[in-house]
């Protein structure tokens, strides 16, 4: 997903033997060989500038998710009461001595860095070739795509002194592979003139199909300060000329004028040249201004400058967002990867800067992906493959659905169950259910202690949507995200008139209160890996999770 080449002089002969083998090194990250579909094309040149991260080891995570829950979960005397930026901050800032030990070392060695995150437990360096060699004992080489070409700068194996070991949790782009998996959907069906609005969801989603089918209101938002951000990634922009037209076609109550805002970093952009409108962009943005009715929606559009890193746009996106002050209440997200594809630091790292976002009163949401039990896109497996990060315990992650009489799990919508992060206290009773329902089927497939995925779902195939002055249509999680995150928009909007905080991290809400005020879905699978996968079930399943919204029922649960 998020593949990105590094410009390299010239390639040496290949040496694999590590500079500072024998030195008193402490190993951080270790792989046998190249990532699959990899292969080496030699050294890189020592003059090659690398982008790295380190992340430094924080102080109190387990301190932070205690707070996180303690706001999030309505039987709390504390819900609602979300933390300030420093105090979420607080919780994940490295203690004095790992700070002192670890810029000491820097400066040491005459490598300049830059504080990435308000708590100060991210760096951002600029180093060459060869001096990230004999800082981490490691051997970057070039690695090449077998089908894209793509080139990525890698090492096998990278290291830290022994004296920072305790100090020093990640360092990256370093053992992940150069191109991660993929969007979580939005793949083209078909392309057609714009057809005004459907009468049901039949055939076509549009707007009004989900205001009926899910009770959303057509009347506008009022709260300026509640604000819907939508994530944009490798290069796909939101075109605002496609928006009117889907506008005029598909809300005609609005006013066609009705657009976004634009946020960038890394280099970002966000094109208007006709030719350059995003599926993916164009999606996210027509089904958040098109539904989320007057909610001020930003898109955030990441690009590849000084990142260089698989989840390089995932961390700064978060990063980006945990400096503001006031970020947005409701962050959607349409991308996604293989959760086997990224280092258990980088998940740890990023799930905890979810939730922080989360502390602090942000609700947020990714697309599970659209491979079924096979991962975030459909591929050849024996064992099950979890998506990320939807496994990580602090976001909402939101499977798909089809037709309405009544709806039913799209065969797509990926769900299963984390190998990283273990079933959380929200959902245990849930997911218990669940495995008992299953009994031995899929045994010793999947993680049964694992962190259960999608929370939620809506209709997520033959969405109508305008890209290059074209209408078509497009399946996937990624029309469910926008469509869930734009419920919740709403939402906040009627919280924050009524002189109430807003949502914010959504689980603990969502499997307690709320579980009632959703439409349980109990039929269709996710089929994979040789499987029919998971079934949809009475109750909360790993397909559609609790199922779909019912706006009036969540204004209850929500106390309005």
């Amino acid at each position: 997903m998020f593949a990105h080449t590094v410009l390299v002089a010239a390639l040496l002969p290949l040496t694999l033997a590590s500079p500072l083998a024998t030195r008193n090194m402490h190993v951080l990250a270790r792989r046998s060989g190249p990532p699959a579909g990899f292969s080496v094309a030699g050294a890189a040149s020592p003059d090659a500038v690398l982008n790295l991260r380190v992340a430094l080891t924080q102080s109190n995570p387990a301190g932070l998710e205690d707070a996180l829950y303690d706001v999030s979960t309505p039987s709390s005397a504390n819900y609602g009461n979300h933390l300030t930026k420093e105090e979420a901050a607080a919780f994940v800032a490295p203690t004095q001595e790992a700070t002192a030990a670890v810029t000491s070392w820097l400066n040491n060695n005459g490598v300049n860095y830059t504080t990435l995150t308000p708590a100060g437990d991210w760096l951002s360096l600029t180093v060459p070739v060869s001096q990230a060699n004999e800082l981490f004992g490691a051997q970057f080489n070039v690695y090449t795509h077998e089908t894209t070409g793509q080139q990525a700068v890698r090492t096998m194996s990278y290291a830290v002194p022994q004296t920072l070991a305790a100090h020093l949790t990640v360092v990256y782009p370093t053992t992940t592979k150069g191109k991660a998996g993929g969007k979580a959907g939005g793949k083209a069906n078909s392309t057609s003139s714009a057809s005004g609005v459907a009468a049901s969801c039949a055939n076509t989603v549009t707007p009004a199909c989900l205001q009926s089918l899910y009770g959303i209101p057509t009347t506008p938002a009022t709260q300026s300060s509640n604000q819907l951000g939508v994530s944009g990634f490798i290069d796909q922009f939101a075109n605002q000329a496609d928006l009117k037209t889907f506008l005029t076609a598909l809300r005609p109550d609005l006013s066609s004028s009705t657009t976004f805002s634009v946020q960038t970093l890394d280099g970002g952009e966000n094109s208007q040249t006709a030719q350059d409108a995003g599926t993916e962009a164009n999606l996210d943005t027509q089904y958040t201004v098109g539904l989320a009715t007057g909610v001020p929606t930003t898109f955030i559009s990441v690009g590849e400058k000084n990142q260089d890193g698989d989840l390089g746009g995932f961390l700064d996106i978060m990063n980006f967002l945990l400096n503001e002050n006031d970020p947005p209440a409701v962050l959607t997200t349409s991308y996604g990867d293989n959760e086997d594809a990224i280092p258990v630091g980088m998940a740890d790292n990023l799930c905890n800067a979810v939730a922080q976002l989360g502390a602090r009163g942000v609700s947020v949401l990714f697309a599970s992906g659209d491979g079924g039990v096979s991962g975030s896109q459909a591929a050849q497996c024996t064992d099950f493959v979890p998506t990320f990060p939807s496994g990580c315990p602090y976001l909402t992650s939101v499977g798909a659905t089809t037709g309405n009489s009544p709806e039913t799990a799209a065969s797509f919508s990926a769900g299963g169950f984390s190998n990283y992060f273990g079933t959380p206290s929200y959902q245990a009773t849930a997911v218990s259910t669940y495995l008992k329902t299953l009994g031995n089927t899929n045994a010793g497939l999947f993680n049964a202690s694992g962190r259960g995925y999608p929370d939620v779902s809506t209709q997520g195939v033959n969405f109508e949507i305008v890209v290059d002055g074209s209408a078509g249509t497009v399946d996937g999680t990624s029309c469910a995200s926008p469509t869930f995150a734009s419920v919740i928009a709403l939402l906040n909007d009627q919280l924050v008139a009524a002189g109430k905080s807003t949502l914010g991290f959504l689980n603990p809400w969502l499997y307690s209160t709320a579980a009632s005020a959703l439409t349980d879905i109990t039929s269709g699978d996710n089929p994979g890996c040789n499987t029919n996968g998971f079934p949809a079930v009475t109750g909360w399943d790993a397909v559609t999770g609790l199922g779909t919204p019912n706006f009036a029922k969540l204004q209850a649960a929500a106390g309005l």
